[in-house]
């Protein structure tokens, strides 16, 4: 079998909201400058009354034997990563071979080491993953061995929802867990910037929602990178009597020695690393011992191969691994396949996965706080045809 074609898919479609998916933004790097601290703008589409409008990416990995592996969504500057550059790696190779191939796209793409190139990889290799598994007719988790559990606890992540109203806070917070997830992770609105009086509101975020919950219930923190050390334990000291599970992302991913001070002298565990790339760049968070817990985003840090990589490194340190969700179908198949006090959640992006699953036949929803794992060839991924307003072919080759 040999890899004939690289597809390409550009897909238009509107997911139903009612006009008010996205609510609120997180707090942002950027927003130490005020001209971006007050925007609220959200990435993957254009928020109309009609609904949430989305442009996106699909590739396609097509074979002489008539078996395609799907992947995405995707931006479109990873979509254009994989058209001209990548594909060159790919074309009348074997797809069986995924060693190879990712070694050839890592070695051939050197400076893809990060960033929108080794989204790309990460993507193919994802795609190369789905094609095996409908070759050999199995879910891509019972290639890589599994499964150890076949229903996954969910923790809701409410990126999106409003964070600065405590009536709706409330309100949310009890809504998701009476829908049975197992935990809830929100998002800060407030760096260090907007003062005292943005400390405050973070605060009371904090106690609104631990008050809405209840004791004995996991409650995260996103901070998505846009603190400094000093505002993160003053934050973290304001916070420990509610009992965080973690803080996650305090600082930029590069700053590893920041987040080791910051583990140092707070009692809180800290998650990060999900903008961080490969086994070599998860090696500097576990060798430094910065982090409590791992979240490698399979679409990101170089796909599902290199992921089960990061995530065999982590447990020789005894680290904790739950990726990032920006896929909940190879997220599944990944978690599937862990021992469950290494992995012992997945993430669900409540909004986010609506987005990225718009375009699926048999989105993979939560049901009573759990993942089932699908049992379908390959990722079980699918695209619904009557969802596509518009479609256009960008690149086949």
């Amino acid at each position: 079998m040999r890899i004939t074609e690289i597809r390409l898919r550009q897909l238009h479609g509107t997911l139903p909201t009612n006009g008010d998916h996205w609510e609120e933004r997180l707090v942002r790097p950027i927003d130490i400058y005020p001209e971006y601290r007050t925007r609220n703008d959200h990435e993957g589409g254009t928020q109309t009354t009609d609904g949430f409008k989305i442009v996106t990416y699909f590739v396609e990995v097509h074979t002489d034997e008539g078996v395609t592996g799907l992947a995405g969504p995707i931006p479109e500057g990873v979509a254009f990563i994989i058209a001209r550059q990548l594909r060159r790696f790919l074309i009348g190779q074997d797809p069986i071979a995924g060693e190879r191939l990712w070694d050839q796209m890592h070695r051939g793409m050197v400076h893809g080491r990060q960033g929108d190139a080794m989204l790309a990889i990460s993507a193919i290799d994802c795609a190369l993953w789905d094609l095996r598994g409908k070759w050999l007719n199995q879910p891509v988790y019972r290639l890589l061995g599994g499964p150890t559990q076949t229903t996954i606890p969910a923790y809701a992540s409410m990126l999106g929802f409003a964070v600065l109203d405590a009536g709706k806070v409330h309100e949310r917070a009890v809504e998701y867990k009476e829908k049975g997830y197992r935990a809830q992770k929100w998002f800060f609105r407030h760096g260090p910037m907007s003062g005292a009086d943005g400390l405050k509101k973070n605060i009371e975020l904090v106690r609104t929602l631990r008050e809405a919950v209840g004791e004995d219930y996991d409650l995260m923190f996103d901070c998505w990178q846009a603190m400094d050390v000093g505002y993160v334990v003053e934050l973290a000291e304001r916070i420990e009597e509610y009992k965080p599970r973690w803080l996650e992302e305090c600082v930029m991913p590069d700053r590893i020695e920041s987040y080791s001070r910051i583990r140092e002298r707070i009692c809180t565990p800290l998650s990060g690393a999900e903008h961080e790339y490969t086994r070599w760049g998860f090696k500097r968070f576990l060798d430094a011992g910065a982090l409590d817990v791992i979240q490698p985003d399979i679409y990101w840090c170089g796909g599902l191969t290199e992921t089960l990589k990061i995530a065999a490194l982590a447990t020789t340190y005894d680290v904790v691994t739950i990726p990032h969700g920006h896929s909940t179908f190879a997220t599944a198949h990944f978690s599937a396949t862990q021992s469950p006090i290494h992995t012992p959640y997945q993430e669900y992006l409540v909004k986010w996965n609506a987005v990225h699953q718009h375009f699926l036949v048999d989105p993979l929803d939560v049901i009573d706080g759990m993942i089932n794992v699908p049992d379908r060839p390959g990722m079980a991924m699918e695209i619904d045809t009557s969802k596509i307003e518009n479609e256009a072919i960008v690149f086949s080759d």
